[in-house]
């Protein structure tokens, strides 16, 4: 960050009393003052004052003090720059941002410490390293700016957003309330936020939350910005227009992205702007309880992506997540995937994806070796992975072929988009050594035969050895001193080395260089040039390399947008094989989208579960305009949670573009999904589960259509009975009159069941089960009509509650039931309009006599969990007995 002239002045005046060194350092320092320096000295990078106790204390480094500056003990730590990544991955991961200070200058020239400078900052958002990288996960840098509203009312927010190890940079405004869906699908990795505005964020920014003063956010500037960035005079032709929030945002972005790597950002070229209408609306609930790629534990597995995810690529990978979260509403999209989906498995063809798979196993992450190149930060085994990956493209569109000229339009489309850009890979093969070092300092980076001076450089450094053989052997010749050696240490050099006893025969031109014991050393003219040129050799060699492959870097920058389009397609490419090997490994078939309001599904199957059980039971879901609301009763576990879950997971695949898991499946349109399932508190945010639960379900009341699908699982069920009773009702009638959307809704208060009697659009479903002495069987299929009870007490006693519990509970449970029996009103509407008739009084039961009461009281005493068979029959024969006297 950029401080004014008379700041500089200040600062530079507090100054005089630290030494030099300590100048430089503070200097560096005032200008990343929330940023940890790693300051290059040698061969560490050092962290002073409280920058060094706050990295002893995240890195578990030794804090140590060395000298004073101004009287001030100077605390240090530091870490080795070979192996800087591996800290800088743990500080990143922590929410760290690090300022990398190299040293620029020579120190064989410099008067004082050598110049240094922040050559790039490492933060959460803005990597492009592979080590500090998961190469299955994009991370994204975000900027939010709020615009205030001209009229009473919320202020338009504006996102921007940008995957700088991609390239890829993406605009949208959004509504207030639409935030944090918002956030959950895009989960920056570290988002920026104006000074003035850090309130719109708390609660919702993902990974770290970096603040900035609020002029970084003009919106006529960030226009100017980004037009540069893109190379033009007006962004009219992107669809910017009215994007005026979104604008300001970029630009900060933009800003701070190229500051953090200290150049320009040549790769990012490319500007999606999106709209709320273009995908299919998930949320943050939803996203979560259909466990799209986390588990409700928090874990990567197993979960839809998990399952899908054979990819060949890392890019595959990406872009497949990428895929999940956004669900395209337009169907053209989706059906394009799908019919390149059937090409690619035609068996009449051959199934076109396993030579292609075999092919993309060769690819390397061209997506962000291309960043790099970039930034200017390619390794050199980036360039050769490219160069290689480039070089398989023939091969690749060679495996293509056979699915050319089909219904599959799209494969047709990357085939010409992988067509490799022959000068780029004719530099690279001619520039790069087949395996070059990992690093370049340490040399053998640049090819043989690509620079006559580097080769003539390498031929005297790498046959030194030869020449010194040769030049033994004849100055053995021409001396006749048998046991003449010539030799090479790193203190005195090359010299020729002869015992005092030979000493009388040395020529006249040779001059003595050392004197040791038993023998001399001399060096002649001819060693001398020799050693001038071979010690300077090896320095001039890895210099003369680092120049050439600076220049080939700049050379390869007019390459970048054939890069980046061709990563794109093999990306797609990837991900439309792994999709189809997976339609064909796990029996999936392709399903139709239509225009006509509609959701069936024959004998679908949960992708995930299916997968983790030995034997999956399919059913069956069927929803259109005069069938809105399935009510879904049966017992606990017997299986309502997966079946609305695996509706909802078949719906969003077909809209992906993938096949199915079921039998047969239609979809008409479709704009959103949302669910309300389980149980959870937000104490932190200072709401109950009950809370949450009807959070969620406003949320949903107020936001579904008739194209939308809900999934409510046990609506009420967090407060009395009566109440959450009388909410289920209300709700599931107000989805059925006033949203008018698909919805699965399941429940334990039997009394729904009779809401299809005044809603014809309502049906009712159940989960099948059927006791088997006092346990339960699941059938886990779904059948029409409602369930007979919910077995709770049978779940109760699978989970393992005590058996005095499970018949305590069953004693309670028939006092219950019989009390109700006693007091019950005439059969009666329950949720009729209210009325005040008279209602003739129930009669009231006699109570039992004494030999009765006997009787009960005896079943009462024994315990059939404990009794022996001989004293069951004894109680048997007893309660005969009695049972005689009455």
């Amino acid at each position: 960050m950029a401080v004014s002239p008379k700041a500089a002045a200040d600062r530079d005046s507090t100054l005089d009393n630290h030494t030099p060194m300590m100048q430089q350092y503070l200097r560096i320092k005032a200008d990343h003052p929330d940023t940890l320096v790693f300051y290059r000295m040698g061969d560490f990078y050092e962290l002073f004052f409280d920058d060094a106790e706050k990295a002893s204390r995240l890195l578990d480094l030794t804090l140590t003090a060395r000298g004073a500056s101004a009287g001030t003990p100077i605390k240090m730590a530091g870490v080795p720059h070979h192996a800087a990544e591996q800290y800088l991955a743990k500080l990143v991961k922590l929410g760290e941002s690090v300022a990398i200070c190299e040293q620029i200058g020579d120190p064989a020239t410099a008067k004082g410490p050598v110049e240094r400078k922040v050559v790039r900052v490492v933060t959460p958002g803005t990597l492009t390293d592979a080590a500090l990288l998961s190469d299955k996960v994009d991370q994204y840098l975000l900027a939010l700016y709020a615009q205030p509203a001209r009229k009473a009312g919320a202020p338009k927010l504006g996102l921007a957003w940008l995957n700088l190890a991609g390239g890829e940079l993406r605009l949208l405004d959004v509504a207030p309330d639409r935030l944090e869906r918002e956030f959950e699908r895009i989960r920056p990795a570290e988002t920026l936020v104006a000074d003035s505005q850090i309130d719109a964020v708390k609660g919702l920014a993902h990974g770290a939350l970096t603040r900035l003063p609020d002029w970084h956010f003009d919106i006529t500037a960030g226009t100017q910005r980004l037009c540069d960035q893109l190379g033009v005079t007006q962004l009219s032709a992107f669809g910017c227009d009215g994007l005026a929030p979104a604008l300001g945002a970029v630009g900060a972005l933009l800003q701070y992205a190229a500051a953090t790597q200290g150049q320009s950002l040549r790769h990012v070229q490319k500007l999606i702007v999106e709209r709320e209408s273009a995908y299919i609306g998930l949320d943050s609930a939803t996203r979560r309880n259909l466990e799209l790629t986390e588990t409700l534990r928090g874990t990567d597995s197993p979960t839809l992506l998990s399952l899908l995810d054979t990819c060949s690529t890392t890019m595959g990978s990406r872009l497949l997540r990428h895929w999940l979260h956004h669900p395209w509403r337009d169907q053209q999209i989706p059906r394009a995937r799908q019919q390149a989906i059937g090409v690619l498995t035609d068996d009449a063809s051959g199934a076109v994806w396993r030579p292609l798979r075999n092919e993309l196993r060769r690819i390397a992450d061209v997506e962000r070796i291309t960043a790099r190149l970039a930034l200017l930060s390619a390794r050199p085994r980036d360039l050769s992975s490219l160069r290689d990956s480039l070089q398989q493209l023939p091969q690749l569109q060679a495996a293509l072929a056979p699915a050319q000229g089909g219904a599959a339009h799209l494969l047709d489309t990357l085939y010409a988009e992988l067509a490799a850009p022959e000068a780029c890979v004719d530099m690279l093969a001619r520039a790069i050594a087949a395996e070059p070092a990992a690093i370049l300092r340490d040399g053998g980076v640049i090819a043989r035969g690509f620079d006559a001076e580097l080769d003539e450089l390498r031929d005297i450094s790498e046959n030194c050895g030869q020449f010194l053989v040769d030049l033994e052997a004849r100055e053995r010749a021409r001396t006749g001193i048998p046991n003449l050696r010539v030799e090479y240490n790193k203190v005195h050099g090359f010299y020729i080395e002869v015992t005092r006893g030979q000493t009388d025969k040395v020529p006249d031109d040779y001059r003595r260089r050392q004197t040791l014991k038993n023998a001399e050393r001399y060096i002649t003219p001819e060693l001398k040039t020799f050693e001038d040129k071979a010690l300077s050799a090896q320095e001039r060699s890895l210099a003369r390399e680092k120049m050439l492959y600076d220049a080939l870097l700049q050379s390869l920058l007019p390459h970048i947008a054939d890069c980046q389009r061709i990563a794109a397609a093999l990306a797609q490419l990837d991900v439309l094989c792994t999709l189809a090997e997976r339609a064909g490994a796990l029996r999936w078939v392709a399903p139709t989208l239509s225009d006509e309001p509609a959701l069936s599904i024959i004998q679908g199957r949960h992708p995930v579960v299916e997968n983790q059980v030995e034997r999956f039971i399919a059913n069956d879901c069927q929803l259109d305009s005069a069938r809105k609301l399935l009510l879904i009763t049966g017992p606990n576990m017997g299986g309502k949670s997966t079946f609305m879950r695996q509706t909802a997971l078949i719906a969003l695949l077909a809209y992906v573009g993938s096949y199915v898991p079921a039998d047969q499946a239609t979809f008409g349109p479709l704009d959103a999904i949302y669910t309300r399932i389980g149980a959870a508190d937000d104490l932190a945010g200072g709401r109950s589960t009950f809370m949450v639960e009807m959070t969620e379900s406003a949320a949903i009341l107020h936001n579904a259509t008739e194209q939308s699908l809900v999934l409510m699982d046990e609506i009420g069920r967090g407060t009395s009975t009566f109440d959450g009773l009388a909410l289920a009702w209300a709700i599931a009638r107000q989805l059925l009159t006033h949203n008018r959307c698909f919805t699965l809704f399941a429940t334990h208060y039997f009394e729904l069941t009779q809401l299809p009697e005044e809603f014809p659009q309502a049906a009712n479903v159940h989960l099948d089960a059927i006791e088997h002495g006092d346990g339960i069987v699941f059938l886990h299929a779904v059948q029409d009509g409602p369930a007979s009870q919910s077995y709770g007490l049978q779940v109760a006693q699978l989970a393992g509650v005590p058996p005095a519990v499970i018949r305590a509970a069953r004693k309670h449970l028939a006092a219950l039931e019989q009390q109700s029996l006693n007091t019950a009103a005439p059969q009666m509407d329950l949720f009729a309009t209210p009325h005040f008739d008279a209602i003739e009084a129930t009669p009231v039961t006699p109570a039992p006599s004494a030999a009765q009461q006997a009787i009960l009281d005896r079943i009462e005493a024994i315990d059939p969990d404990n009794l022996r068979p001989r004293e069951a029959l004894e109680a048997l024969y007893e309660l005969r007995s009695l049972l005689d006297k009455t």
